[in-house]
């Protein structure tokens, strides 16, 4: 007789649960994988937007913030290297560099000025309108001079761009700048060029704790024959160099021997210019031969114009001028600075440019070879 089986329950052992959850574990790293490995692949095809040293310009939408820390950095002045060269003296010269983003060229120039006689003596500034970490690195491992970096407080970068095909009405709401003003956006990289000039020069000169003593005014020397034989009596020059130039080593001695002179030479000039375009004298490789030459000595004497626009230094009585005719400077229609330098010569008398240059360029402007 066959007897009836009884069903009985096996004990849980949990199995069921633990495959269910090391299903579950594998979707999760699965997922976990892809969305890796998609945000690795987008990195190769999108670059990130807040690259400091990338060269481009980004919109960062006026934040407050960033102003203030300008201001701030501006306001402090940090001088490198004053344990090594003490003060800025008021018979020093004061050469500004406008820096954008050509750290290539940049590098060249300062290695060229690393090399001029006298260097020592100056103080060097650096004035960006763009923040690069390697562009601040590179002017931080100066160790020939007095140094100090400042930041154009307004570039273009800082400031969000109207499309020239939306209307008034949502530009206006994307809060973007100068919408009543058509195609204002075409010359923003070069009108920055201009305006940025115009800020540093009054930084530096009426300003800034550091030069805003620093007069140099010629006049004050005028009756003082024996300072005249001293050419470091009668500084107090600021030259304006830009951050794709390249200095000879005599650019410095030939700049003071120019203003030295000028009572004696060119009473009227009121500006010194050491470069003139399209000249490239072999002068490094030449030395001696160009030494010999009295023509490398000879300097002209003439009205401001854009041809002798290169490596221009000028007084506090000079800029004093120069901010009179204010007017004629910013409203002239032109975004080179020198261009609106020419225009206000002719049309303010007070503010009247008599060029001191010299015949042989003692700097040249590589950006254009």
């Amino acid at each position: 007789m066959r007897g009836h089986g009884m069903l009985i329950s096996l004990p849980n052992t949990g199995s069921t649960d633990r495959n269910r959850s090391i299903y579950c574990m594998r979707r999760i790293a699965f997922v976990a994988v892809w969305i890796f490995l998609m945000l690795k692949l987008r990195s190769f095809f999108f670059e990130p937007i807040y690259l400091v040293n990338a060269m481009r310009s980004v919109a960062l939408h006026n934040d407050p913030t960033i102003s203030q820390q300008i201001a701030k950095y501006n306001a402090a002045e940090l001088v490198l290297n004053e344990d090594l060269f003490g003060p800025l003296k008021n018979d020093s010269v004061v050469i500004v560099v406008q820096v954008h983003t050509r750290v290539t060229y940049l590098s060249y120039l300062i290695g060229s000025l690393a090399q001029a006689y006298g260097i020592s003596t100056v103080l060097l500034i650096f004035s960006h309108d763009y923040y690069d970490k390697d562009i601040k690195k590179l002017v931080e491992t100066i160790d020939f001079c007095l140094v100090i970096q400042i930041f154009y407080p307004y570039p273009i970068h800082k400031h969000p761009k109207c499309l020239q095909d939306t209307l008034k009405s949502p530009a206006m709401r994307d809060k973007c700048n100068k919408t009543e003003f058509p195609y204002h956006n075409n010359q923003r990289s070069r009108a920055q060029m201009k305006h940025h000039w115009w800020w540093k020069a009054n930084f530096i000169f009426d300003q800034s704790e550091i030069t805003r003593y620093h007069s140099g005014n010629i006049e004050s020397f005028k009756f003082k024959k024996k300072c005249l034989r001293d050419c470091y009596c009668i500084s107090g020059l600021v030259l304006f160099l830009e951050e794709d130039y390249y200095v000879t080593k005599d650019f410095l001695y030939i700049l003071k021997m120019m203003y030295k002179r000028t009572i004696d030479l060119c009473p009227q000039c009121n500006i010194y210019t050491l470069g003139r375009h399209g000249q490239r004298t072999p002068y490094q490789a030449n030395c001696l031969k160009y030494l010999g030459d009295m023509r490398y000595a000879e300097v002209n004497v003439m009205p401001w114009t854009t041809a002798n626009n290169m490596a221009f230094a000028f007084n506090r009585a000079t800029w004093n001028n120069i901010r009179t005719c204010a007017e004629h400077f910013c409203s002239f229609g032109d975004y080179n600075y020198d261009q609106s330098l020419e225009h206000m010569s002719r049309e303010c008398p007070e503010g009247k440019l008599i060029n001191f240059s010299v015949k042989q360029t003692r700097v040249f402007h590589t950006g254009a070879w």
